[in-house]
């Protein structure tokens, strides 16, 4: 299956030592060889990049490697195709406008019978993919329950989560999802996260040979946090996220979480 990639900082941040060891894992370190895309929201801007080609192999790979985009939340997707060609319009992230903001979303997993289960309204896929119809499904149920932004946060994460937990009934779903102000992650087999914070310190990348000393590059009052399918470094505990959990990340912090068994934490 693919996989995904995410970030969430209280400060721009670029993402190249993460994606330096994400980006093997797209025909070096993994089988992920159907394409590959990366989405950056920056201040009130947005910017995309995709190519369906192998990310090992890709030439706007190595340009985000070579041009670090600062940004407080991204998103990137590898791509093991399971339904829909390989091609540019089934390549992840997909993108959607929504109460004036570019969401986004990335999807690991594979569905069954989506067309018959998942009516849509507004949003229409432009690709084949169950990825892109399960997103036209899910940003569709958001502006139907709030045509403006909701006044308690709480009420769009439960019904993320809710939406969510339907969606892993009909398969595997892991998602990245943003509304170019929250980061939110959900697991149904594979996902964690880490969040960076002071005193910070060396990270060693698991699936190429690089080391970074965060403490030579940040200041104390910084906050990231990086989500991906499996954990990237080899020196660091990195957060494993349960089947049914939802997270919620804003300027890098963890703010909220959602589980199948308990009833919503807030952590602000």
């Amino acid at each position: 299956m693919c996989e995904l990639l995410g970030m969430s900082a209280n400060v721009p941040t670029d993402i190249t030592f993460s994606m330096a060891g994400f980006l093997q894992r797209g025909g070096a370190t993994g089988p992920h060889r159907d394409g590959w895309g990366v989405a950056f929201y920056e201040d009130e801007g947005y910017r995309e990049f995709k190519d369906p080609h192998p990310s090992i192999h890709s030439p706007v790979a190595r340009l985000i490697l070579d041009y670090p985009i600062k940004s407080r939340i991204v998103i990137s997707h590898i791509r093991q195709a399971n339904v829909g060609q390989i091609n540019l319009g089934n390549t992840h992230p997909f993108s959607r406008e929504l109460w004036g903001r570019h969401w986004c979303y990335a999807h690991n997993g594979q569905l069954a019978g989506f067309r018959e289960v998942l009516p849509l309204a507004f949003y229409q896929p432009t690709g084949c993919t169950d990825s892109e119809w399960a997103f036209c499904w899910l940003l569709g149920k958001i502006r139907e329950a709030f045509p403006q932004p909701p006044a308690n946060p709480e009420a769009l994460q439960q019904l993320i989560h809710q939406s969510c937990e339907e969606l892993r009934g009909l398969g595997v779903f892991n998602l990245l999802f943003s509304d170019s102000e929250n980061l939110y992650a959900y697991c149904s087999t594979k996902l964690a996260h880490i969040t960076r914070r002071a005193p910070f310190g060396p990270a060693l990348l698991k699936d190429t040979e690089l080391k970074v000393d965060f403490a030579a590059c940040t200041t104390p009052k910084d906050v990231v946090s990086v989500l991906a399918t499996e954990p990237l470094t080899t020196n660091e505990d990195w957060d494993i996220m349960q089947t049914g959990e939802l997270v919620v990340f804003n300027k890098g912090e963890l703010i909220a979480r959602r589980t199948s068994q308990s009833s919503p934490v807030a952590l602000w």
